[in-house]
């Protein structure tokens, strides 16, 4: 038995050993299971938080179009420069390279960097220039990647309604913050990985979707002389701030929307609040004489006056309820269609009494006073009015003649867009459509927006007369065209004093609106400056900008002239129209000499011809097409970008302007509604008969044989419209 135990005890040993080791091998195994099983998800995270992340690589941004398929605003391919903070030896140094390039804050930059470790952006969507100095450096650590940046060719046209976006391409104002969800699009994903060795790479695991494009209703040609003339008034009457639109009156379209001051988007840095307000919509004022066309129309429609019926003005002074107010000068008896030429007060006032408030503000609210317009931009206010209850004893004869309540220039605008439009009103619309980003050309239809009449065609017939006459003999003779029939109002009002809120007696509203020709308008211009220096009433310094507006305007769209014009203007016109066929049929022997025929004409119109689908004097049908041999003449100041981002346009380009739009599209007006016929000459009898034969509603005024008619023959209404039509022997 002794001779055994040294043999069995070295058995026990071993055995003891063994169980250790399986002991250890099984703790190792348990500890691997944990490890690769059961915390494999968390260390998974945590390696592809050392290693990898996933950065979004923004989507194209959808184009902004005039309604003629011109780009306001694209986007284009540019650098952004990112480091990969754990490839850089002396990362502060690099940092500080950086940011003098750049001109950032270096230590905000190095705490981004420290913290982000694997990817920080150091140059984002870098200017060509900046771009180039960076890479010149050749920095270990610096990569670059392409990113989509915002452009606007057109640099400071139209800037309010188009608007600008931020750095990571988010809508901060106008159209671009309005339809940001749509243009948008969804943005891709990039994977970012470091390897054992510290290297960077990277793939994209996502594509991006663009975003949709988006149609408006403006004329870039319009646009850019709205805004010339704009200028060019702030310019003479140093006025504070200014706003012109012109909107065609029979669909609500906005054609040109123009303020002053301005901005350019592509220089985000340069814009500031005062810049950046869109005066059309958020401006608040009261509108003065030009509120008189409600006073005045309001009675015509409800039978308690005639344009023929006289007033006493009593001398341009009367007394209401212990307040005594003055006319700008004395009148003695006036009938209402002199009352409106030369903007009497007192009138306006004893037509409003035969109101009553009830009824008075009834058609307040039916012009769209007091509420929002529904245009497709953001800030836009409802204006200022209370209800009669809450109304002053002097409130009725205050707001007979603009004031003590408040408007924008877009009600304006609507408010003689009514006249114009036979007594409907339109709502305004500057966003014709919304489509899908395609490369083959599309045609865009635009809706026009249900329309409501505030008052009769009859009554709307009677005011244009009489608006027409402010043109002619009153107060807004400025306002008169060359071979076109216009008319208008003329409105000029006080501002109220912050510091005192009273009347200030050195600060003025002067504006003027009106539309041309007369019988068939196609345009409304309503003209808005704030603050003139000097000369300050609305006849004196609106009216002659909506004539200079209106008269290029008219040219452009070719509108056939209703006044006969003088030999010497008519010969230089005609020269005009041969050279502009020339060039349309290809000859560039005439390119210069057309638009030198054109000024001296005294016409001005945008540089080049258009040619129109439905007719030359349509501005609600059809599409204006610039001949593409007139662009280079094309006086609109555009913004080109420098060499590199011009690296990946087409051969033979040289601006932004002929990257390979994402789609083409042109815009065409969907004519909705019933055609009015022709009752010239036609008998009572026969004439009621075509009406109900066409669904429409004969007011006839008069016995005999039809003479003149109200909408004329050819203009689009809604069923059951009412046609006023005067006989006579």
């Amino acid at each position: 038995m002794a001779s055994n135990t040294p043999r069995e005890s070295t058995k026990i040993r071993l055995y003891l050993l063994a169980a250790c080791l399986l002991l250890w091998c099984g703790g190792i195994c348990l500890r691997l299971v944990y490890l690769q099983i059961f915390r494999y998800g968390s260390f998974e995270q945590r390696a592809q938080r050392q290693q990898q992340r996933t950065v979004d690589v923004s989507a194209r941004r959808g184009i902004i179009y005039d309604r003629a398929g011109r780009e306001l605003a694209m986007s284009v391919s540019v650098d952004s420069a990112f480091a990969v903070p754990t490839e850089i030896p002396d990362l502060a140094g690099t940092v500080s390279l950086i940011s003098r390039i750049t001109k950032s804050d270096p230590h905000e930059l190095l705490a981004r960097c420290k913290a982000a470790k694997t990817f920080c952006w150091v140059a984002r969507k870098a200017d060509a220039e900046t771009a180039e100095r960076i890479r010149s450096m050749n920095l270990r650590g610096i990569y670059f990647e392409k990113e989509s940046k915002r452009f606007y060719p057109k640099r400071e046209l139209a800037a309010q309604v188009i608007g600008y976006v931020g750095t990571d391409d988010e809508g901060l104002s106008g159209i671009e913050r309005e339809y940001d969800d749509q243009m948008r699009g969804k943005p891709g994903e990039m994977l970012i990985s470091v390897d054992a060795r510290r290297k960077w790479f990277g793939s994209v695991e996502k594509q991006p979707v663009p975003g949709e494009n988006v149609v408006l209703t403006i004329d870039q040609q319009i646009q850019y002389i709205a805004e010339r003339e704009l200028q060019a008034a702030l310019e003479r009457t140093h006025a504070e701030s200014g706003t012109v639109i012109v909107e065609n009156p029979r669909t609500g379209e906005i054609l040109a929307l123009a303020n002053r001051p301005t901005f350019n988007p592509n220089l985000t840095r340069e814009i500031t609040p005062e810049k950046l307000k869109n005066h059309a919509v958020s401006d608040v004022y009261e509108p003065g004489s030009t509120f008189k066309l409600v006073t005045i129309s309001a009675a015509l429609d409800e039978k308690l006056t005639t344009p023929q019926e006289v007033f006493d003005c009593q001398m341009g002074s009367i007394v209401i309820n212990g307040m005594r107010i003055h006319d700008s000068k004395p009148h003695g008896l006036l009938p209402v269609s002199d009352i409106l030429a030369e903007s009497s007060d007192v009138g306006s006032i004893k037509i409003g009494m035969r109101l009553g408030d009830d009824r008075f503000y009834k058609y307040i609210r039916a012009f769209g006073f007091g509420q929002q317009t529904g245009i497709e931009l953001p800030g836009e206010t409802r204006g200022l009015t209370k209800p009669p209850n809450r109304w002053s004893r002097v409130s009725f004869a205050a707001i007979s003649m603009g004031q003590e309540i408040g408007i924008t220039p877009l009600q304006l605008a609507g408010l003689v867009s009514t006249m114009a439009n036979d007594g409907l009103w339109a709502a305004p619309r500057i966003v014709a459509a919304t489509t899908e980003p395609q490369s083959t050309p599309q045609m865009i239809a635009f809706h026009p927006a249900e329309q409501r009449r505030v008052i009769s065609a009859l009554t709307a017939a009677q005011m244009r007369q009489m608006m027409q006459g402010v043109v002619l003999h009153g107060t807004g003779k400025k306002a008169l065209l060359e071979g076109y029939s216009s008319a208008g109002k003329t409105g000029t009002a006080q501002k109220v004093d912050p510091a005192t809120h009273a009347y200030s007696h050195t600060k003025y509203v002067a504006s003027f609106a009106g539309f041309a020709p007369i019988n068939n308008p196609v345009i409304t211009v309503a003209v808005i400056l704030d603050s003139a220096v000097g000369l300050h009433q609305g006849g004196q310094v609106s009216a002659p900008v909506f004539q200079r507006v209106a008269q290029q305007v008219l040219e452009y769209l070719h509108t056939p002239h209703d006044v006969e014009l003088p030999l010497s203007r008519q010969l230089l016109l005609a020269s005009h129209r041969v050279k502009e066929q020339d060039v349309a049929e290809g000859s560039p022997d005439h390119l210069g000499d057309t638009l030198d025929v054109a000024e001296a004409a005294g016409a001005n119109p945008a540089p080049g011809p258009i040619q129109n689908a439905a007719g030359p004097s349509s501005a609600s049908a059809g599409t204006a097409v610039v001949p593409a041999a007139l662009r280079k003449h094309d006086a609109i100041p555009e913004e080109t970008p420098k060499p590199p981002l011009a690296a990946n346009l087409p051969s033979g380009t040289a601006t932004p302007e002929h990257l390979p739009a994402s789609g083409t599209v042109v815009l065409d007006i969907e004519q909705g509604g019933i055609v009015v016929p022709s009752f010239t000459g036609k008998g009572v009898r026969a004439a009621i008969e075509v009406a109900q034969e066409n669904g429409l509603d004969l007011d006839a005024v008069g016995s005999g044989l039809a003479q003149w008619q109200s909408p004329p023959a050819g203009t689009r209404v809604l069923s059951g419209s009412k046609v006023t039509v005067k006989f006579g022997r």
